[in-house]
């Protein structure tokens, strides 16, 4: 992932996300930018570590994703429904049941 990190101001992370702070794409097909956590949450602490690179299980290729959005997953890992494959170009479900895992300990991405 890359682009602008924008926080969600007027949102709580539980809600659904609305669309994205930028609805432009880049020519991979990423986002512009991204919905986050405020600095201010993300210094709170984390549940989980800041994992910044993950594996498509799918097509076996490693994706990185900008610090504030590695954050915001340590902080709260089930705050995203999906993730980009860098080689796929696309964005794919995570959680339980999606198609990611952290390259470092192969536990799911979103949970």
């Amino acid at each position: 992932m890359s682009g602008k990190d924008t926080t969600r101001p007027g949102l709580e992370p539980t809600t659904p996300d609305g669309p994205v702070p930028n609805p432009e794409f880049l020519p991979d097909g990423q986002h512009a930018s991204h919905w986050v956590l405020s600095a201010e949450e993300r210094a709170k602490g984390y549940m989980r570590p800041v994992r910044e690179t993950y594996l498509h299980a799918v097509c076996g290729a490693t994706t990185r994703m900008p610090l504030a959005c590695a954050e915001t997953y340590a902080r709260m890992p089930g705050f995203y429904g999906s993730t980009f494959c860098c080689a796929c170009r696309g964005y794919f479900r995570v959680g339980e049941e999606g198609e990611f895992t952290w390259l470092d300990d192969k536990t799911k991405v979103g949970t």
